[in-house]
């Protein structure tokens, strides 16, 4: 193979089908949310086995309302992690509340259960957890805790389409959902895509009812009712509401999508298993493991490198080698929006280090963002082009190290 080809972190597998799909919605004359928008929702509860599912426009809103279905206000506290996509705590602040940052498990990436009592409360409102990179976080230790504090469990699913929890013996898929709501992300990194979009899965009527108002700014007619009336029927708005929906073009390639699921979770599982024997003797490196009651999708795969490696170098290294990577999770209490008030992590300024970008609550976040790298990972990767990561990223680990 030659050096300079370009092997991107990530590609989303589209084809023929999803075009289709979109022309078919595009020539019917009915383009925002609409008829493709009810059956992508019906088709995606029946996948993850939830009562109910509403599709909105990415999963950033889907957080957004979850937090405010389960009654977020101005002034509470939510308990999550820093090392997200920042997208995890913006949606808090988006509901004036504030982001109480726990810290993870450095084998899962994702929070830790055992610290999550010590960070309630007065104010505590939600647990809002991530299932990071597609890799199933402990819900049963998660609402253990929760449930004994009558707190409401949200799961950021946005990379965790597909994957699997082991649930009172029985592999059941992530969205069923386990907490209360889990929300999910069509975004092109994530394992199915219709160019950006998300959803929201939960067990609640109310709640979904509610989120199909609030994503259509309150109005209390649907668009496919008012237009299939026989009579006139004038809509009102009884709530503030957003502009939060999904059109049925994305919807239309979502179903598409839907339909490449099983064989797209198939052969990154393949993938994760191949890059786990050809890395497994590097010396140093610390591979990804799974939960013997976990299955993820493998929407990335991240692996932990030496003490002595410098995480820039290897990323460069792989670059000038035609291989994209990216740097470990990034974690946002790290980041300039979250280091300008005292509160804003839930964390006394005495105890986090803003200044230095570092907090002595958060150690294994911030390890994670430092000193991991996530290697490309994608359907449409060939062995031999995977085999080339290996060699081109063990070889250049050794030699950094």
């Amino acid at each position: 193979m030659s050096e300079q080809r370009h092997i991107p972190i990530s590609k989303p597998w589209m084809g023929e089908a999803e075009a289709d799909a979109a022309k078919r919605a595009i020539m019917s004359g009915w383009v925002t949310q609409g008829p493709e928008v009810t059956a992508f929702e019906q088709e995606f509860a029946a996948y993850v086995g939830a009562n109910y599912a509403c599709a909105v426009s990415n999963c950033t809103t889907a957080l957004h309302l979850a937090l405010l279905a389960v009654g977020v206000k101005p002034g509470d506290e939510v308990i999550t992690v820093s090392h997200s996509y920042i997208a995890t705590a913006n949606s808090i602040r988006y509901c004036g509340a504030i982001p109480v940052f726990v810290d993870i498990e450095p084998h899962t990436y994702n929070i830790n259960p055992t610290l999550i009592e010590a960070a309630i409360g007065n104010r505590t409102r939600a647990i809002l957890v991530v299932h990071q990179m597609g890799m199933p976080c402990d819900l049963k230790a998660i609402l253990d805790v929760a449930r004994r504090y009558n707190l409401p469990v949200i799961e950021d699913a946005a990379c965790a389409i597909g994957s699997e929890i082991l649930w009172d013996g029985e592999w059941e898929k992530i969205g069923k959902p386990h907490g209360d709501i889990a929300c999910f992300s069509f975004h092109p990194r994530k394992v199915i895509t219709t160019g950006d979009g998300g959803m929201l899965t939960t067990s609640n009527p109310e709640w979904d009812r509610q989120f199909r108002l609030w994503r259509q700014h309150g109005m209390s007619v649907p668009d496919t009712v008012r237009h299939g009336a026989k009579q006139v029927i004038f809509e009102s708005y009884p709530m503030l509401g957003y502009n939060y929906r999904m059109t049925d073009i994305q919807a239309a390639v979502g179903r598409e999508q839907l339909k490449r699921l099983l064989e797209i979770v198939a052969r990154r599982r393949l993938l994760a298993e191949r890059y786990q024997d050809q890395l497994s003797d590097v010396p140093g490196l610390k591979l990804p493991t799974e939960p013997n009651w976990a299955k993820s999708n493998w929407q990335s795969y991240c692996v932990r490198l030496p003490e002595q490696c410098d995480q820039v170098q290897v990323m460069q290294a792989m670059l000038d080698a035609g291989i994209s990577t990216r740097r470990g999770i990034m974690c946002a209490h790290r980041e300039e929006a979250y280091q300008i008030e005292a509160w804003s992590c839930g964390i006394a300024l005495a105890e986090c280090q803003h200044e230095l970008g570092r907090c002595d609550r958060l150690p294994e976040s911030e390890l994670a963002q430092e000193r991991s790298i996530l290697l490309p990972l994608f359907h449409q990767i060939t062995e031999k082009e995977q085999d080339y990561v290996s060699k081109i990223f063990a070889a250049n680990v050794k030699l950094i190290a």
